[in-house]
């Protein structure tokens, strides 16, 4: 029964995927709006508003001549550039046109039509990113504090818990990866999105590795090897594809979701059959991550252009952040003192001989 849920769930999304993929820029079809773009890139002017970079050379100068092209370098960086004013205030003015007509919201250029605050594009998925990445944080430390500080140490002053090391890993790509999140919804151009999906993908990908690692148990580092390289292999193959042959969303969304899926189905096994006394949280992460995927799936518009589906999709995962290194911390203490246990045990039993 499980395995037909999750089979059919993948199909779901998959469907959805290649739906929104194929339906993502409905408003750039417009012809108010494509014509509001054509006279902006003549003028450099939307409507009252006029921008000042859209016309001037690597000096300054006012010149005639390509619009795309006569920005200076800095301004690409300290600003939105001409062409994203040139969209974003068309792109505004044809919403306010169609909200007056009764006509709903539609996507620009793959985007729903977000407003802007001090400059931020998404502030919504801004700031639930950077909560994302707090939380992640803080359990990290939590993690760390609880591992050298409240549990006992070998002699080497290394810790029992032999998964340490891989859990201290994925914080570091958690914390890259929400990093990452926060600029590309901040400012949207060609290398914060590459380095958003790189990130996505990385994280994704390794997630998938500890998945396989801790519910099988492995301990020996050549088996942990072994299970590692194929898949670390894939993934570098993909974020190079991504990089430097194409950035294919379609073909992405799909690596993602698979690799998602795969990893809370073994996550979901494993607290099936396991005696963890924690496995509750796992099973909480697991059931509420399986459902906040489905926020991907109902892609609504911004309300009030702020919180769209994806905003509240990096919402849901800040509490399923918290239990799941609420988790990571009972596994430590679980594992750890078994591996007391068993050292004391095998100590008494060598005196009793």
């Amino acid at each position: 029964m499980l395995k037909h849920y999750w089979v059919a769930f993948f199909v779901v999304v998959s469907w959805a995927v290649s739906f929104t993929v194929l339906d993502a820029s409905a408003g750039d079809a417009d012809p108010l709006y494509r014509a509001c773009l054509n006279k902006c890139g003549e003028t450099g002017c939307v409507g009252q508003r006029c921008f000042p970079h859209c016309n001037s050379s690597s000096d300054g100068v006012s010149v005639d001549g390509p619009w795309y092209v006569q920005e200076p370098l800095y301004q690409q960086w300290k600003q939105w550039d001409c062409q994203s004013d040139c969209r974003y205030y068309c792109m505004v003015d044809r919403e306010k046109e169609r909200e007056a007509a009764g006509d709903g919201p539609v996507k620009y250029h793959g985007k729903w039509p977000f407003k802007r605050v001090y400059g931020i594009q998404e502030p919504a998925s801004v700031a639930f990113s950077v909560l994302n990445l707090v939380t992640h944080f803080h359990g990290w430390i939590s993690f760390f504090i609880l591992l050298y500080y409240n549990l006992p140490l070998r002699r080497d002053k290394k810790t029992y818990y032999y998964f340490a090391s891989l859990w201290h890993i994925y914080a570091l790509l958690s914390l890259t990866s929400w990093f990452a999140s926060a600029v590309f919804h901040s400012k949207d151009v060609d290398l914060t999105e590459k380095l958003d999906y790189s990130c996505a993908v990385a994280i994704l990908g390794y997630s998938l590795i500890l998945s396989i690692l801790r519910s099988f148990d492995v301990k020996d580092d050549a088996v942990r090897v072994m299970v590692a390289a194929p898949l670390l292999a894939f993934v570098t193959t993909h974020i190079l594809y991504l990089n430097f042959y194409k950035l294919d969303y379609g073909w992405n969304m799909q690596v993602c979701v698979v690799m998602a899926v795969v990893q809370l189905l073994l996550w979901a096994v494993w607290a099936g059959v396991t005696r963890h006394p924690s496995r509750w949280k796992l099973w909480v992460v697991v059931v509420g991550g399986g459902l906040a995927m489905l926020l991907e799936i109902y892609d609504f518009p911004p309300y009030y252009g702020f919180l769209d589906a994806h905003a509240a999709w990096h919402a849901t995962t800040i509490p399923l952040t918290y239990i799941w290194w609420s988790f990571i911390r009972d596994d430590a203490e679980f594992v750890a003192s078994n591996q007391v246990k068993r050292l004391r045990n095998s100590n008494v039993a060598k005196k009793a001989k």
